[in-house]
């Protein structure tokens, strides 16, 4: 009885003494600052990018560490929270974003209600990955083909406007653009 006591309240304060993930606007920026992973970007809101970069890069998949930020694009992010957040989403939160010059804007987080600016859900996309994985979307990973080719990807990340120095050619501002105009949210 003494040790089921004993792990009963180790249980209960684990998560109480878990670091939370404080989330806001200033959290998110340019894709050029964060640690660039086989065509996506990461970074890690509580100081541990070692460990983020660690399971980003491993051919094995892992457990993305709490405070990992992974963008595809730089109006759509996954953060990491503490463990125990939201099991359902293996504790990650969907954000969708508004960026500019002057920053980012959040115009929607949470869980299984975000939809990206293609009208796809995040989450239903996400859960489609293999275990291993932990929700993170690539080829061969499980999840469906992004409906947009490699090169619009490349361009939207290029031309993310939050950057002080923009490396996207005329050709890719003019991409970034088009997908904004015809994509509206």
């Amino acid at each position: 009885m003494r040790i089921f006591l004993v792990a009963f309240f180790l249980l209960l304060t684990s998560n109480a003494t878990a670091r939370p993930v404080e989330i806001t606007e200033k959290s998110f920026k340019c894709l050029q600052e964060m640690t660039p992973v086989r065509g996506f970007f990461v970074d890690n809101l509580l100081g541990d990018l070692d460990a983020t970069v660690k399971v980003a890069q491993s051919a094995q998949g892992g457990v993305y560490p709490p405070g990992s930020v992974v963008q595809l694009f730089p109006n759509e992010v996954m953060v990491k929270r503490e463990t125990g957040f939201n099991p359902v989403t293996k504790d990650w939160e969907f954000f969708e974003l508004d960026v500019d010059k002057n920053g980012s804007t959040i115009r929607k987080r949470g869980f299984a209600d975000v939809v990206n600016r293609f009208g796809g859900n995040c989450f239903a996309c996400h859960i489609a990955a293999k275990p291993q994985w932990d929700l993170i979307c690539e080829q061969d990973h499980g999840c469906e083909k992004l409906p947009i080719p490699r090169s619009v990807v490349n361009s939207l990340q290029k031309a993310d406007p939050r950057c002080s120095t923009n490396t996207a050619t005329l050709w890719q501002r003019f991409t970034n653009w088009s997908v904004r105009f015809f994509t509206p949210l």
